[in-house]
């Protein structure tokens, strides 16, 4: 939409951005895969970390992006040696001597005699040779060539490495192309340390930028961007040079500061420098890190932009590795990623960002104090999402309507009616109730107060408390269930816990949502018990401390089924073990194995106790082992209960379909 200045608005397609109009980002599949990791046992930041790394709507995840810049960084590792320059400063050293001598030989003139005497006694190492030649008289011009042929090339590297693209700006460079050079550097001291002093230096880098522009091929927008480049660079070229071998090291770092000080930029390039590392200490300065190895020699300058472009792709992968403290996809630096996979990755990138952002804007997960938790619609949809896994293999039909024969407030009508009595909260039966007015008011005189027809001729009716009835329904009675769910640390090393949480959380599900009139309580135990609600389940893990307090979880189970004495109780046990646990008189936990008598003997009474109140318990034992299948058979004996011995993956079928028959309850036959 575009205003017109005195003639309206004009309508036209969106160009600004992402369609402000599209539909909401959808986040189901994404909620669903979170769901099957989180019901799997995981946490819910662990959850989203798998999601991220898979990707998902066909976008590439983190893991494929990292494989792929890996694979450029592998490519990068071979792009060649590190010592181009120095061979080939050596080989046109060779070169000239070679020529020199060939020039002096045939001369007997002392003095060519004298010359030989002195290129004989020139040092060993090359930084040394070419230093120590700098005034001497060559005779042979194809010497002269070769040796002035060094000190362009060394210029022309020295500078490359500092600053990209700069061989090929200075190929051919006249004294005055140099004094260029030497005023860009000496202006870019001066805007670096005032950048490093926190001045506004917006006009000085934007005069700094028409002046020397053409030194930055880059182009860079602000000076944040100049000097992260600058300084990436530098600090490549010390992880370059800390790259070669000592000796190469030693007199490539002697012809780069020969270089730089016939050059006269000794001083600005060292201020230079320690300007960068003030603008940028994040970086590796001086780091000994990976360093190209390839056949091919490489320039100083070929050679920096090499490690650098290494140094980048290693900062990138582990960017989206994501493995450390306070890892975030914000981490992700979009030029990097652009420069090495293209445009396709950055856009693969905001997708998964635009998935984590959606997640939280619309309420699936909330984050406090650094901490991510689902939100209680996260928790709903897993524990939908869980239910609908049970019933994919569960035949439900026919199951869950324990009906019985008193009429009641809820459930199917009838056809009948009776007498309204106090209390009632059964809708009127309408027609039933005037019939009843106009039998008892037939016979009966009327009031000369009361007209007995309405303006338009109709009768008048007068009903009175005694009419009132009210449709029959069949009611349908409550259950209360306890759900208690094994949390010792022998569920995680079986691999249970997963399809116990999985369980719980489709048992939840299908109690609150298909049968509300029920009531249901989850309770962990391992050591002691705890009630859980299910936000807290869906992030739970398995308790790390000895114990299995089955005790301790039925006492709670009893308090629950007492506030809901009208209900069915029903109380589903889901463990791995034999009891190792329980309370002492004044509430102290002990843990003993082999399970010791006492420990038996009060699950045992708390079994009773439970039996007394009328509830039906019943047992998912996840290991056959005998000791725990003959205790289990035991209290179940003594509750009217039953055992089952569902496979893991079977668990939440057992459970759901074991519910759906219990409720019927025995109120019911």
């Amino acid at each position: 939409m575009v205003r017109r200045p005195g003639k309206g608005y004009r309508y036209g397609r969106w160009r600004g951005g992402p369609d402000p109009l599209a539909p909401p980002y959808d986040l189901g599949s994404a909620v669903d895969e979170i769901g099957d990791s989180v019901l799997g046992g995981s946490g819910v930041r662990e959850a989203l970390r798998e999601l991220l790394r898979r990707g998902m709507d066909g976008r590439r995840g983190l893991d494929e992006l990292r494989r792929s810049v890996r694979d450029r960084l592998r490519q990068a590792r071979t792009a060649g040696r590190m010592d181009g320059t120095l061979q080939e400063v050596r080989e046109l050293l060779d070169r000239a001597l070679e020529a020199e001598r060939r020039a002096l030989f045939p001369d007997p003139d002392d003095a060519a005699r004298l010359a030989e005497a002195e290129l004989d006694a020139l040092p060993q190492d090359t930084a040394g040779a070419v230093r120590a030649l700098k005034d001497y008289p060559f005779r042979s011009a194809e010497a002269q060539q070769a040796y002035d042929q060094i000190q362009d090339l060394l210029r022309r590297e020295v500078l490359d490495s500092s600053f990209a693209n700069m061989k090929q700006a200075l190929q051919n460079a006249t004294e005055q192309d140099m004094q260029a050079v030497k005023d860009m550097v000496a202006d870019l001291s001066q805007l670096l340390d005032a950048h490093n002093r926190g001045e506004d230096t917006d006009e000085q880098f934007r005069e700094f930028m028409e002046k020397h522009g053409q030194f930055f091929p880059d182009d860079p927008q602000s000076v944040d961007e100049l000097v992260d480049s600058l300084a990436r660079r530098a600090a490549a070229q010390e992880r370059m040079m800390a790259g070669l071998s000592p000796e190469q090291r030693a007199e490539l770092s002697e012809l780069m500061a020969q270089t730089m000080s016939d050059l006269g930029l000794a001083s600005e390039m060292a201020h230079l420098q320690d300007a960068l590392r003030q603008a940028r200490p994040d970086l590796p300065w001086g780091q000994r890190g990976q360093v190209p190895d390839g056949e091919q020699a490489l320039g100083l300058g070929d050679a920096t932009s090499a490690v650098a472009e290494l140094a980048d792709l290693e900062a990138l992968s582990n960017q989206l590795s994501q493995g450390y403290a306070g890892a975030s996809l914000a981490d992700v630096d979009e030029e990097l990623l652009e420069q090495a996979l293209g445009r396709e990755a950055v856009d693969d990138l905001a997708a998964l960002r635009q998935m984590e952002r959606e997640l939280e804007r619309q309420g699936y997960l909330n984050r406090s104090d650094g901490k991510l938790e689902l939100s209680p619609k996260a928790v709903r949809r897993l524990g939908a999402t869980a239910l609908r896994r049970v019933f994919a293999t569960l035949d439900a039909t026919g199951r869950g309507e324990h009906d019985v024969a008193d009429a009641g407030a809820a459930g199917e009508l009838t056809g009948g009616s009776r007498e309204w009595q106090f209390g009632d909260e059964q809708p009127l039966d309408v027609v039933r109730t005037v019939r009843n007015a106009v039998l008892r008011t037939a016979g009966e005189p009327h009031a000369v107060s009361s007209p007995p027809t309405t303006p338009t001729g109709h009768r008048r009716v007068r009903i009175a408390v005694e009419d009132f009835e009210v449709v029959e329904t069949e009611r349908r009675t409550g259950a209360a269930v306890a759900l208690l769910v094994d949390l010792s640390y022998s569920m995680a090393l079986r691999g249970t816990w997963g399809a116990a949480k999985s369980t719980a959380m489709a048992l939840h599900s299908l109690v609150t949502t298909r049968f509300p009139q029920d009531a249901i309580q989850i309770i962990g135990f391992s050591s002691t018990a705890q009630v859980l609600r299910p936000e807290t389940l869906a992030e739970l893990s398995v308790d790390t401390l000895q114990g299995t307090n089955l005790q301790h979880g039925l006492m709670l189970a009893r308090r629950f089924l007492a506030q809901h004495r009208d209900a069915e109780p029903v109380v589903l046990v889901v463990t791995d073990g034999e009891p190792t646990a329980h309370l002492e008189d004044d509430g102290t936990p002990y843990f003993c194995w082999p399970p010791m008598p006492e420990t038996i003997a009060k699950t045992v009474a708390e079994v009773e106790r439970v039996a007394r109140s009328g509830a039906t318990l019943n047992v998912f034992a996840l290991d056959p082992e005998p000791g725990l299948v003959h205790f289990v058979h035991d209290i179940t004996a003594r509750a009217g209960g039953r055992v089952f011995t569902p496979d893991s993956d079977r668990l939440g079928e057992y459970v759901v379909a074991d519910y759906l028959r219990t409720r019927r309850g025995r109120r019911s036959r």
